[in-house]
């Protein structure tokens, strides 16, 4: 067992589904002036704006535990996202820092879908099939346990920025590639290298089996079959009808979305990419987005002169993300304040120093 849990109960005090909305605002802003440079709440991009309006740092899974990493003033780590974000802050602060999330149950249905036990089976029967010829990638959006196993079999982490990059070097350092949990970004990143899909199985950690048709030994990249369940949402066919209702609009697609969608979209860019795409266009400027709701929703509102949409006007928020809240954010500096031992995200050691290495090769190279 790799983390530690909460301390505390995960039921939401009912004092807090009590109170208004402002107050429970004012609460967080005295809070916050009370404990000074010894909080710092970094808020990934989708959340809640009324999470988001009490960021000290907003941007992705990484970039926010970089950040949380470098403020060596704080004490309280309460972070606004999920729990394998929690889970790499704890890893890179230090001993003398605590790591919080506000919900436990704000989880990832992507970074559940490769579950450590299913990976090490996986990376015993394909070594029967293929022998020393792989290397592991995990992407960031990955359990601490997955971030290790790749740690310790010589692999890396990758981000949405970095795919490309990272798949490159990884084709220089072993003939095959083994990549989880999200094959969508995972096969948009190979191809984009010129891997034919040809070359591309699933492993099925269902059924404990690749998924393939053809010479194994013409597999130069296996793809745990994983996704994150926003980005599947964006089809062909919401593709088709934007471009009917809006042919001057600029589809722009995060790879995430599966291989169908980003090739008939016009751009694919991590979030990063998107959000600083659309910021640099001229005024005037169309866009459909295929990315998380809530994030399309601020960008929208922060550039007002320009006409943007999302790719599925019907897709819904992250649900998972969308479990922290107002009040769960402010029951959690509540506790901090309090002196309570609740909803603390602790990476044991041995796990943490498998990780590292895997996000230290990342670092070094990208």
């Amino acid at each position: 067992m790799s983390i530690t849990s909460l301390l505390a109960s995960n039921m939401l005090p009912e004092k807090y589904r009590a109170m208004t909305r402002s107050e429970m605002e004012q609460r967080v802003r005295q809070i916050k002036d009370n404990l000074g440079d010894k909080l710092f709440i970094p808020g990934h991009h989708y959340q809640k704006d009324e999470v988001i309006q009490f960021a000290d740092s907003v941007g992705d899974s990484l970039q926010l535990a970089q950040v949380a990493a470098a403020n060596k003033k704080a004490e309280h780590i309460v972070f606004c996202g999920v729990h394998f974000m929690a889970e790499t802050a704890d890893m890179l602060t230090t001993d003398e820092q605590t790591v919080y999330l506000p919900d436990m149950r704000a989880g990832c249905s992507m970074a559940d879908m490769a579950d450590i036990y299913q990976t090490e089976e996986a990376w015993i029967e394909l070594q029967k099939l293929f022998g020393d010829t792989m290397i592991p990638l995990t992407y960031v959006n990955s359990t601490a346990a997955i971030k290790a196993f790749t740690g310790r079999n010589g692999g890396a982490c990758v981000t949405s920025s970095n795919a490309k990059k990272m798949v490159k070097w990884a084709t220089t350092q072993k003939e095959r590639l083994f990549f989880l949990p999200d094959q969508h970004l995972g096969r948009n990143t190979a191809y984009e290298l010129d891997i034919p899909l040809e070359q591309m199985a699933v492993w099925n950690p269902v059924n404990g089996g690749l998924e393939y048709e053809g010479n194994l030994e013409d597999i130069k990249v296996i793809l745990w079959k994983g996704h994150c369940s926003v980005h599947q949402g964006f089809t062909v066919s919401n593709v088709n009808e934007v471009r009917k209702k809006y042919p001057e609009k600029t589809i722009i697609v995060h790879p995430e979305c599966c291989r169908e969608v980003v090739e008939v979209s016009d751009l694919n860019g991590s979030t990063k990419y998107i959000v600083d795409t659309i910021n640099a266009a001229p005024a005037g400027s169309s866009f459909a987005i295929g990315t998380e709701m809530n994030l399309v929703k601020r960008i929208i509102a922060e550039n007002p002169d320009k006409h943007i949409i999302s790719l599925n006007e019907n897709m819904c928020p992250c649900l998972t993300m969308n479990r922290i809240d107002l009040p769960h954010l402010l029951w959690a500096l509540e506790m901090i304040e309090e002196g309570a031992q609740g909803n603390i995200i602790k990476v044991a050691p041995e796990v943490t120093k498998e990780a590292i290495l895997s996000l230290d090769r990342m670092l070094a190279l990208a």
